[in-house]
C-alpha cells in the first residue's frame, strides 16, 4: 500500500497507508484525517477537499481536468499546485505524497 502523509495548517502531520484504487480523499476520511470535509463525497461537485500537492509531486499527480478546474477556480484559497483530493488516484507511484491542507475548506 502506497503512504500518503497529509500535512495540517498548523504543521500536524498524519501519515495513512492508502488503498490502491481509491482516491487521496478517501484514504483521509477512512483514516479519520482532520481538515478534508469532503462535503460531496468525492464527486467533484465541491471543493471541500482541497489540498495543495508539495512542488515535487505535482508531476507524478498531473494537473486538474477541466471539472477540477471549475470547483477550484472557486476556491479563494487556491494556490499553483492546488488540487481536489477526491480526483487524485491513488497508485503505487504515489508512495511517499505529501499534500498539505489547507486552514478551512471553503
Amino acid at each position: 500500500m502506497p503512504t500518503i502523509t497529509y500535512i495540517e495548517h498548523d504543521g500536524t502531520e498524519h501519515q495513512i497507508d492508502a488503498e490502491l484504487g481509491t482516491s487521496v480523499m478517501r484514504g483521509a476520511i477512512d483514516n479519520g484525517i482532520p481538515g478534508i470535509d469532503a462535503d460531496c463525497g468525492g464527486k467533484c461537485s465541491c471543493a471541500t477537499c482541497h489540498v495543495v500537492v508539495t512542488d515535487q509531486w505535482w508531476s507524478k499527480v498531473g494537473t486538474p481536468g477541466d471539472t477540477e478546474e471549475s470547483m477550484l477556480d472557486l476556491n479563494p484559497e487556491r494556490e499553483p499546485h492546488s488540487r481536489l483530493s477526491c480526483q487524485i488516484k491513488v497508485t503505487d507511484a504515489l508512495d511517499g505524497l505529501v499534500v498539505n491542507l489547507p486552514e478551512f475548506q471553503m
